[in-house]
């Protein structure tokens, strides 16, 4: 087959133990899925949860003990971190059963959410789409995907987050309000899953700003450090 031009390779992850990558297909990303994160963007209660996406090639790819660098993006005077437990799919399927879920699996991986929050306010208010606030370049900072059998005790796992080594947010996976499984059998029905897709679980509180030249250091127990500056 020729193209018009030559297509760029795809985004792919490192795998933890292995010198395979994983290719990534699609990011999902869970919107308002801590409690104390939603009582801070100013709602309550277990909302019916709702998604959004960014495009794989915002994806930052760090590997395991590099420090990856994220350029401050243009238009936005408040560019926010946020902490997420990142599901990588290994078995596609659509109208996935929360019952079967787990088995849809690869396995997980620390990812930041950054955006530019006043941009992303701005169009909300304005019940306007998220897509500049979310999803522009290099906004999906991850580091190198542990498999599922090697990740025990995911779902009750500390996550966390550093900005020049002071703790900004800090919590357990298991404070999510729609569970893993829960968030697999919802994105399944409105979307075919197809294996190299990644699900950006949703982020604690304490999301806040960070500048130029500010180390951004996450963990989740079990799954190592992710390390990003912004450059």
């Amino acid at each position: 087959m020729t193209y018009t031009f030559e297509p760029p390779a795809p985004v792919a992850l490192p795998v933890v133990g292995q010198q395979a990558t994983f290719p990534a297909r699609r990011v999902y990303c869970v919107g308002r899925n801590y409690a104390e994160h939603a009582r801070e963007m100013g709602f309550t209660g277990r909302e019916p949860p709702f998604f959004f996406l960014k495009p794989a090639d915002a994806i930052v790819t760090v590997s395991d003990g590099a420090t990856g660098a994220m350029p401050y993006p243009p238009l936005t005077q408040n560019l926010h971190h946020e902490i997420e437990l990142v599901v990588a799919i290994g078995k596609g399927g659509k109208n996935v059963a929360a019952a079967d879920a787990m088995g849809h699996i690869f396995g997980y991986a620390v990812g930041l959410d950054m955006t530019r929050r006043d941009l992303q306010l701005a169009q909300r208010d304005a019940g306007r789409p998220w897509d500049i606030g979310k999803g522009f370049d290099h906004s999906a900072p991850m580091g190198p995907i542990t498999p599922a059998a090697q990740a025990p005790g995911i779902e009750s796992a500390a996550i966390w987050v550093k900005v020049n080594d002071r703790v900004r947010q800090q919590s357990r996976v298991s404070s999510l309000i729609w569970r893993i499984a829960e968030i697999i059998e919802h994105i399944s029905a409105a979307w075919e899953l197809q294996p190299g897709d990644l699900i950006m679980t949703g982020t604690p509180e304490g999301v806040g700003p960070v500048a130029q030249g500010d180390l951004m250091v996450g963990g989740i127990d079990g799954l190592g450090e992710l390390r990003v500056k912004v450059v």
